[in-house]
């Protein structure tokens, strides 16, 4: 495994923290989730809030006992290269000048620059699982893949608040000065997002504008009240749906943020790399085991439906959620028609909750 950052850096930086139950169970039966049964908050339900009132979707109660578990995406990579070190697994951080080659053949190969030399790792498959902006999707011809993309005219300012959280569980909140979520990382650290345009930027904002705004989209008329805390850290997520297809080519494989990229609204981002590495882990158990291929030939089709029932949901809930710069008040009496029907019938509800909550693991 290469990594052009070091461990320290990997893992510490603070992503999304939301598992569904499928991605929490399969790092269990990995042998990879002790940790997380003890640390990890499991939630059964989150609340829609708009118009100044919760409404609490159970996950559980329409998922027959399904939820997600709040548990940090840098204590996930703490626990998988714990895991990959006791078992003789070879990680090279602080790579450099990573490129691929030849994967279009038996021999594919991956150069790269350590410690001031330049090696080369000869390979039977490769794995691009490197991000967005990872070098392995770029490598693939001009015309093997399709692209589709979307841009949202919104970002997220999300927070990172050393603040006990004030509701035990996560809160979407839609509201005619923009969206706004509430969630949290521990007992003692709350996350926080406000909706803002697409070209904002972080020096922008003061912690008491931020707060001043977070109160206004969060409030509700019975009184609740948001807890403050010194601001830990401040950034800007930009919003976009992307995927390309086929996720393959030759014995390259794209897995995670460099086959797709899903607004953050679904918590759909890391269960979707999860799951991507789930079928592609069983496709190369088959292969090496017994040098046949129809799993690694299905890897792309087997992730692509589940990728685009995630992209869908996380469109859906963006769309429902965010107020849109073109919006006028017929499209606002839209979006709270879908709230008002979302939580008021059982059906719409159970549909929320099953593709949050998490469809099976392919």
């Amino acid at each position: 495994m290469l990594e052009s950052r070091s461990r320290e850096h990997v893992e510490h930086r603070v992503r999304a923290g939301v598992l569904e139950q499928g991605t929490v169970d399969l790092l269990i039966a990995a042998g990879v989730g002790q940790r997380l049964q003890r640390e990890g908050m499991r939630h059964e339900g989150i609340e829609l809030r708009f118009g100044g009132r919760g409404h609490r979707i159970d996950l559980s109660a329409l998922t027959g006992g399904r939820a997600i578990t709040v548990y940090g995406q840098q204590e996930v990579v703490k626990d998988l290269i714990d895991a990959a070190v006791s078992a003789g697994g070879q990680i090279l951080f602080d790579v450099a000048d990573v490129s691929v080659h030849d994967f279009d053949t038996r021999a594919p190969r991956v150069r790269f620059r350590r410690d001031g030399a330049d090696q080369e790792l000869h390979c039977d498959v490769i794995a691009g699982t490197d991000g967005f902006h990872g070098v392995c999707r770029t490598a693939i011809p001009a015309g093997a893949l399709t692209a589709l993309e979307r841009t949202y005219p919104f970002a997220w300012l999300g927070i990172l608040a050393a603040a006990p959280p004030s509701h035990d569980e996560l809160i979407y909140a839609y509201h005619e000065r923009g969206f706004a979520l509430f969630s949290m990382r521990s007992s003692e650290i709350t996350r926080l997002y406000l909706q803002v345009d697409p070209d904002e930027t972080v020096g922008n904002w003061s912690d008491a504008s931020i707060w001043r705004e977070l109160h206004r989209r969060l409030e509700t008329d019975d009184g609740w009240t948001l807890n403050e805390g010194a601001v830990l850290e401040k950034g800007i997520t930009p919003m976009r749906s992307f995927v390309v297809e086929p996720m393959q080519f030759g014995r390259l494989f794209l897995a995670g943020d460099a086959a797709h990229i899903v607004p953050p609204t679904g918590a759909k981002g890391m269960n979707l790399a999860v799951a991507d590495v789930s079928v592609l882990s069983r496709a190369l158990v088959a292969f090496f085991r017994t040098g046949q291929q129809e799993l690694l030939d299905a890897y792309s089709a087997t992730c692509l439906a589940r990728v685009w029932r995630a992209e869908h949901f996380s469109w859906w809930m963006t769309s429902m959620l965010h107020r849109f710069p073109e919006s006028d008040a017929f499209q606002h009496k839209l979006q709270r028609s879908q709230l008002d029907y979302v939580v008021s019938s059982q059906a719409a509800a159970a549909s929320l909750a099953e593709n949050y909550a998490g469809l099976p693991l392919p």
